[in-house]
C-alpha cells in the first residue's frame, strides 16, 4: 500500500483505507511487535526514574549516567552509533540562576502594588549575564500578542514598543471558530511564541498573564518549571529580551487596576481584529541578578541502517527527551528530587522497546531509522532543536514523539494530538484499526500540546511529525474513569517531585500503545513516498521550504 503524500493524493481515501484494512499489519510486523515487553519497560522506568539520577538535570551526575545507561541499551539491542564513532550528538548549554526579589514593584504616579514572589511573579532571565534588567518602563497591555497575515491579524498595528514592558495574554482568540483554529491552539497562542514577537519588538522585557484553562496547566508548574537555572543554546546574535515573567491572572488585574482598567474587558476587546496596543501608564522595574554557567549534555542518537540504496538516505526519527528538573530545594529547605518518572523515563522506556520490536524484525525496512533519546526538552527542546537543526544521519521526513505513557491499562482510543496536520494521520488510523482501536483527536486541543514536546523541533523545520497521547476509555473500567485518573495525576503530580514509579501502574497499554508505533514507523520507512502537511497547515509552507521553517 503506498503512502499518498502530495497533491490531490495527499490522503489515503476510504475505499483505499478499507482495502488495506485487513492485511496492514504483516506476520513479520506482528512478530517482531512481541518483542515489546511490559517488565523490561517496566525496568527501564524504574531505573531512569530512580534517586540515583538526581532527576536528570542536563550537565549533572544524574544526566551522564541516563545517557551512559541508554547508550549501552541500543548497544545491545544492536543499534549503530548515528553519528560515525559515537552515540552522542554534543549539546553545549549555557544555564543562567536568575535571583528575583521578594516583590516585584508595579506603580502609576503614587499608587503602586507589590507583586510578591513566587505567589504572584516568577521572572527569569533572557539574557546570558551577570544581570538582567528593567529600568522604569511602561507596561504596554499588546492583547494576544500576535502577527498573522494569513488570518488577517495584527495585535501591535505598527506601534513602536521598544524600551517598553508587554503585558500579553497567553493564548490567542477563540470566539470565532473559522478565525485561527477556534479553540484548538495553534503555535501563536504558546509563551515561547510571545516572548519571540516581544524580542524582535525591541521590548525590555514581557509579563505573561497565567491562567489554567490558557497554559493547560496550574501555578505550581509555572513555579517549578521557571524558577531555577534555565538553560539554552548559546546565544546567537538577534534580538534579546532581558527579563521575561510570568503573573497569576489576579495579580495582572491588579497591574492594569492601576490605570483603571478592567482585564475581562481589555481581554474582550483584545478578541477583534481593530485592537491596538493599550499604554497603561503602569511603569515597573526589576533587577535580576544572575548566575551564569556552562554545562555540557548530549542527545544520545542510535541508527538503524535502511536497505534501500535510495531510500536509506531518508530517515524516521524516534524521539523522547531523557531530561527532568533535577534536585531543588524543598519546603523546608532540603534537597528533593524530581525523578520524572512518567514524564519523560516512561517515554524512554517506550522509544527501547520500539527499537528491540525493529531490531527483532527479519529485515530493516527500506528507509533508515534514527531513536534520539534527547536532552534539555524541559528547557525548551533544545535537545530536539539542535538534532533537527543538525540531523547526525540522513535526512529526516517524519518524526514520531514519545513524551509519557499509557499507565492505566489498555484503551479502546488513541488520541492523537493535532489531528488533521498531516499524512501521518492515515497510517496511525490504519495501524490502530488493526489493533481493534479508534482513533480520536486529543481531549484539550485548547491547550496546545502540539507545541509543547520534541516534535515542535521537527514541525518547524517543514518535518511532518506524530504525536499520540495515552487514551482514556480503559477497557475493563467505567466510563470516565481513564479520564479522571489522568486528570488528577496531571493535578497532583506533573512537573512535581511526586512523579514517581508507582505499584498501581499498569503497562499493558503502554505495551499497545508502544507497538503502534512500531507498527507507525515500519510503514513510514518502507512506503514509496515521505509524508506530507495537509493542505493549508501552518507548517505546510516549511515543509515546501518557502519560509526556511520561520516557526
Amino acid at each position: 500500500m503506498r503512502l499518498l503524500a502530495v497533491g490531490a493524493l495527499a490522503t489515503i481515501t476510504a475505499a483505499s483505507l478499507a482495502a488495506i484494512r485487513p492485511a496492514v499489519l504483516t506476520d513479520a510486523e506482528r512478530g517482531a511487535a512481541r518483542a515489546v515487553d511490559e517488565r523490561r519497560m517496566r525496568a527501564d522506568i524504574r531505573f531512569l526514574s530512580s534517586d540515583l539520577l538526581e532527576g536528570r538535570f542536563p550537565g549533572t551526575r544524574g544526566d551522564r549516567l541516563a545517557r551512559a545507561y541508554l547508550a549501552s541499551r541500543f548497544e545491545a539491542i544492536g543499534l549503530e552509533p548515528a553519528g560515525g564513532g559515537s552515540w552522542e550528538q554534543a549539546l553545549e548549554l549555557v544555564g543562567v540562576s536568575a535571583s528575583c526579589p521578594p516583590a516585584m514593584r508595579v506603580s502609576r504616579g503614587t499608587s503602586g502594588e507589590d507583586l510578591r514572589f513566587p505567589g504572584d511573579y516568577v521572572a527569569f532571565s533572557g539574557v546570558q549575564a551577570p544581570e538582567a534588567r528593567v529600568e522604569d518602563a511602561e507596561i504596554v497591555f499588546v492583547g494576544h500578542g500576535i502577527v498573522a497575515p494569513e488570518h488577517g491579524w495584527n495585535d501591535f498595528k505598527g506601534e513602536d514598543l521598544r524600551g517598553r514592558v508587554l503585558l500579553v495574554l497567553n493564548d490567542e482568540p477563540d470566539d470565532d471558530p473559522l478565525l485561527f483554529a477556534g479553540k484548538r491552539r495553534l503555535y501563536y497562542g504558546r509563551w515561547d511564541y510571545k516572548l519571540d514577537m516581544a524580542a524582535r519588538l525591541g521590548a525590555a522585557g514581557a509579563i505573561l498573564v497565567h491562567t489554567d484553562a490558557s497554559a493547560g496547566y496550574g501555578w505550581p508548574v509555572v513555579q517549578a518549571s521557571f524558577t531555577g537555572e534555565q538553560l539554552g543554546l548559546p546565544a546567537a546574535d538577534g534580538p534579546s529580551l532581558p527579563v521575561k515573567a510570568w503573573v497569576t491572572e489576579e495579580a495582572g488585574r491588579r497591574i492594569v487596576a492601576l490605570a483603571g482598567r478592567d482585564l475581562t474587558a481589555l481581554r474582550a476587546a483584545a478578541g477583534r481584529r481593530d485592537f491596538r496596543p493599550v499604554r497603561l501608564g503602569v511603569r515597573m522595574s526589576l533587577r535580576l541578578t544572575n548566575q551564569v554557567t556552562h554545562r555540557a549534555s548530549a542527545n544520545v542518537v542510535g541508527l538503524l541502517r535502511g536497505r534501500d540504496p535510495d531510500l536509506a538516505k531518508e530517515t524516521v526519527v524516534y524521539t523522547a527527551h531523557h531530561d527532568h528538573l533535577g534536585t531543588r530545594p524543598g519546603p523546608s529547605g532540603e534537597p528533593v528530587v524530581y525523578n520524572g518518572a512518567l514524564d519523560n523515563a516512561s517515554g524512554l522506556a517506550a522509544l527501547l522497546a520500539v527499537a528491540e520490536a525493529f531490531a527483532a524484525a527479519p529485515e530493516p525496512p527500506r528507509r533508515s531509522v534514527i531513536f534520539a533519546a534527547v536532552g534539555a526538552e524541559e528547557q525548551g527542546l533544545l535537545g530536539s532543536e539542535e538534532l533537527a537543526r543538525r540531523p547526525p544521519f540522513g535526512r529526516p521526513v517524519a518524526n514520531i514523539n514519545i513524551d509519557g505513557v499509557n499507565v492505566w491499562g489498555r484503551t479502546r482510543d488513541v488520541p492523537v494530538v493535532g489531528l488533521g496536520k498531516s499524512t501521518l494521520d492515515d497510517w496511525i488510523r490504519a495501524v490502530a484499526e488493526a489493533q481493534g482501536r479508534t482513533v480520536v483527536p486529543e481531549a484539550s486541543p485548547e491547550k496546545g500540546a502540539y507545541y509543547r514536546s520534541d516534535h515542535l523541533s521537527f514541525a518547524r523545520r517543514g518535518v511532518p511529525a506524530a504525536y499520540v497521547d495515552a487514551g482514556t476509555e480503559i477497557i475493563g473500567r467505567p466510563p470516565g474513569w481513564g479520564e479522571e485518573r489522568q486528570r488528577s495525576w496531571e493535578a497532583a503530580h506533573y512537573h512535581q517531585p511526586t512523579d514517581d514509579l508507582a505499584d498501581d501502574w499498569e503497562l499493558s497499554g503502554a505495551v499497545e500503545d508502544a507497538r503502534l508505533l512500531f507498527f507507525l514507523g515500519a510503514k513510514v520507512a518502507d512506503a514509496p513516498l515521505a509524508p506530507s502537511w495537509r493542505p493549508g497547515d501552518e507548517f505546510e509552507a516549511a515543509g515546501k521550504g518557502a519560509d526556511g521553517g520561520r516557526r
